[in-house]
């Protein structure tokens, strides 16, 4: 069913009011990624230069320490899941939940027992719709998370890291975040946070550096015992940190897809619209000339 020129203006008038509101989302996310990716980059040698640490005590101490001993059976797990509070990002949230669901299985799999942690309201919305128990959520700071937020998270962890009790406890803690690699590269990834485990390469000594030797005061357990909030909070952070720059980038390009369809829908409206038009137009003037013909030949048929 075609519709009238009036139906068509005011399509083409509520398509400019979304692009109106896409843009300036677009523009919010591009004023705020510069900030985010520089809070990511600042914390980015804290928390690597402190994994050297960590790791440097554990592998010159010889020290048996929850925080670096591998379990000799690893039944509970934790699975931190990273995403956004809010949508009109793209396939971010869905992706990391994709890559979420892919390590659950795998755990699974091998026959440990998962037990879920989300950050960001779409983890815990995408949990709660399938009736899937989640252990904590934490939400409200997915675009600008603080270092307290970070603090929340990695004591719940710790503590259920350390527990003593078999219910409460667990063997591994992972987080799985998005990684902001560049402005149009993000990339969902799965670490474990506990027991300690190197990832990155720029995270253990190179090979051929001079490795100094280490006294430990009061003792090697003493100072992994305080090491250990310090370690899981700043990686946590570091996470929360990328993944925030990743959903802001994610954002814009979204936002900015958006905008661009709707100029290309306000194109499409505005020449249909020109077309009924004229079509009305070239109407109305047949109705006129045809009338005019038939006025001429009654004329000449009286005389």
């Amino acid at each position: 069913m075609a519709l009238s020129v009036r139906e068509y203006r005011a399509r083409i008038k509520s398509t400019q009011s979304m692009k109106k509101i896409t843009r300036a989302m677009e523009l919010i996310a591009a004023s705020r990624i510069i900030k985010a990716q520089q809070r990511a980059q600042a914390a980015a040698p804290y928390s690597r230069e402190l994994t050297r640490a960590v790791s440097a005590v554990a592998t010159f101490s010889n020290v048996d320490h929850a925080l670096v001993t591998e379990p000799t059976e690893s039944d509970h797990v934790s699975v931190l899941i990273v995403t956004s509070d809010r949508g009109l990002a793209g396939a971010y949230s869905s992706a990391v939940i994709k890559e979420g669901e892919r390590l659950i299985e795998k755990l699974k799999g091998e026959g440990k027992d998962v037990t879920i942690y989300t950050s960001g309201r779409k983890a815990a919305a995408y949990f709660k719709f399938r009736n899937r128990p989640v252990k904590q959520s934490w939400a409200g700071f997915s675009d600008q998370p603080t270092y307290d937020d970070a603090r929340e998270i990695a004591s719940t962890l710790i503590e259920a890291f350390i527990a003593e009790q078999e219910a409460d406890s667990t063997d591994e803690v992972h987080i799985v975040y998005t990684r902001f690699r560049s402005m149009l590269v993000q990339e969902p990834v799965a670490v474990r946070l506990l027991p300690l485990e190197v990832v990155e390469g720029t995270e253990a000594p190179e090979p051929g550096d001079v490795l100094p030797l280490y006294e430990f005061e009061p003792s090697a357990h003493d100072v992994l015992d305080a090491l250990l909030p310090k370690y899981v909070t700043s990686r946590i952070f570091t996470a929360l940190l990328q993944a925030a720059a990743s959903e802001l980038a994610a954002r814009q390009k979204a936002m900015k897809s958006a905008t661009d369809n709707a100029e290309e829908l306000i194109k499409k409206y505005t020449r249909i619209a020109n077309q009924a038009r004229q079509a009305g137009i070239t109407q109305e003037i047949s109705e006129i000339v045809g009338g005019v013909n038939a006025l001429a030949d009654a004329n000449a048929g009286s005389e």
